[in-house]
């Protein structure tokens, strides 16, 4: 019976290329679908889902646009130019491990190209050679919100099949450059969250759908069949490496014992774990095909597509956490905001300033859940707040919010830990503060180091650490005992 956190916990952090690196136009970089989303100062429920889409004119006039004002997501904090200075600092805190993605088009360009871009591949052999020698392991995500753009003006995205070879071709690529520095890596970066916002995740544009939720689906099994593909290879060109799929755990309860509230919950709870059930089990839930089916969503498949899904599952399930909601068949519930998405608020739970509810139990009622349904190795891949900091007169950021948030969570990840839950590791999300991924703004600070930017770019890219910086180096240097 586990006590705590065992000695090899992978302590950490996470970031994503299109959120931290800049130089979006740098050393032959192509454009991403990240380089075209516009900075939103706040985003309302009621707006959301609205702020999240694009139409075709709105890519066209991005493309035009090669300033990075309203694009905030292009210059992001300059990790491209200071990996250095951010790892010494992660290096700093003791970080074991930190999560990255590669931008994809920083290899391949449009992602078609015949050869890959030497100096993308060089940049990221010199992040990971960096970070080995700072005793930090790599744990890369392939595709995080940032497939080529071309790829989705020309195919539509993932709806095309003809992406699925692409990716191969790119990951292979990585596998092969990179098999003596990575040894732990992830396919799709929340790959549920298709439905959500279908062009940052799988590059569709809505009005070239004849029916955007077939286009959905269609591009979901598009991904599975990448995925599998991807584990196989990786497994076959670096033989002790690890792959894992990637969900985001949007924990949902009733929002009373009405029976219907909690059918609702249900439904919607199937809906999460869809995308990881078909990658940890290899087949699709029948659940999910019927009421699929009774929606006349009718997915293409060809013929060796189920053993490919079968014989190549993932070895371990990474997921976010930060928040969770209720589900209530009452229309006129009041809504609050989460991640990417929105729900019925809990009356019970704090929020945060963009209206995401605290729920540290949350986080382990998910792992007990998520071990209990695939029983493989879980890591926590991202989990924080987003919040306002301010800097003193001083020069210093009392960030005591953000030392409890963590706090309460780390005491529940022990607690599941203690209950027999496989936890292996943690990436705080993130432990510097980048662009945000939902509204492009940079006032959502979720970092233990400040970075001098505000949300039109101003400011010096001056990193500088927060309180909350020195309580989780001690968290670290203590594994997870010393939570004061």
């Amino acid at each position: 019976m586990s006590k705590g956190f065992s000695k090899e916990f992978l302590w950490g952090g996470a970031i994503a290329a299109n959120q931290s690196e800049g130089a979006w136009d740098e050393d032959g970089k192509g454009m991403s679908v990240a380089d075209v989303i516009k900075f939103h100062s706040k985003i309302y429920v009621k707006d959301y889902k609205k702020q999240m889409e694009i139409t075709s004119q709105q890519i066209e006039e991005a493309i035009k646009d090669k300033s990075e004002k309203k694009y905030p997501k292009r210059r992001g904090i300059d990790f491209y130019h200071k990996y250095k200075e951010d790892l010494a600092l992660f290096a700093e805190m003791g970080f074991k491990t930190l999560r990255v993605s590669i931008a994809w088009s920083r290899i391949f360009p449009t992602g078609e190209e015949e050869k890959p871009n030497e100096k993308g591949l060089e940049f990221y052999e010199e992040l990971f050679t960096e970070m080995k020698r700072l005793k930090i392991e790599p744990i890369v995500t392939l595709s995080h919100y940032e497939m080529p753009l071309e790829l989705s003006v020309k195919y539509n995205g993932w709806e095309d099949r003809k992406i699925i070879n692409l990716f191969v071709k790119y990951s292979k690529t990585c596998f092969k450059r990179y098999k003596n520095l990575v040894k732990y890596w992830l396919t799709f970066n929340e790959i549920d969250s298709i439905e959500r916002h279908p062009f940052i995740t799988a590059g569709i544009i809505p009005e070239q759908c004849k029916n955007i939720k077939q286009s959905i689906y269609q591009a979901f099994h598009h991904q599975f069949i990448a995925s599998a593909l991807v584990t196989q290879e990786c497994h076959k060109i670096i033989p002790e490496s690890q792959v894992g799929c990637m969900l985001t755990k949007l924990t949902t309860y009733p929002n009373t014992c009405n029976p219907e509230d909690v059918e609702k919950t249900l439904i919607k709870n199937l809906l999460n774990y869809f995308p990881a059930d078909v990658q940890v089990f290899g087949e699709y839930p029948v659940i999910i095909q019927n009421m699929l089916e009774k929606e006349n969503i009718i997915i293409k498949k060809e013929s060796g597509d189920e053993d490919i899904l079968k014989n190549n599952t993932v070895d371990f399930v990474s997921f976010s956490y930060y928040m969770s909601l209720t589900e209530s068949a009452n229309e006129n519930s009041e809504k609050t905001a989460g991640n990417t998405i929105f729900g019925v608020k809990n009356p019970y739970l704090p929020s945060t300033e963009w209206g995401w509810q605290i729920d540290p139990k949350g986080l382990k009622i998910s792992l007990l859940e998520l071990y209990d349904r695939y029983k493989k190795p879980l890591i926590i891949v991202e989990n924080g707040m987003g919040a306002v900091d301010k800097v003193e007169t001083d020069g210093k950021i009392h960030d005591d919010y953000r030392k409890e948030y963590f706090k309460k969570h780390f005491e529940q990840m022990k607690e599941a830990i203690e209950m027999g839950v496989e936890l292996f590791g943690y990436t705080s999300w993130a432990p510097i503060d980048i662009i945000s991924a939902g509204t492009s703004q940079m006032s959502k600070r979720y970092g233990f180091i400040y970075v001098d930017q505000d949300d039109y770019g101003n400011g010096t890219l001056k990193r500088i650490k927060k309180d909350s910086f020195y309580w989780y180096k001690k968290v670290i240097e203590s594994n997870g005992e010393d939570l004061e």
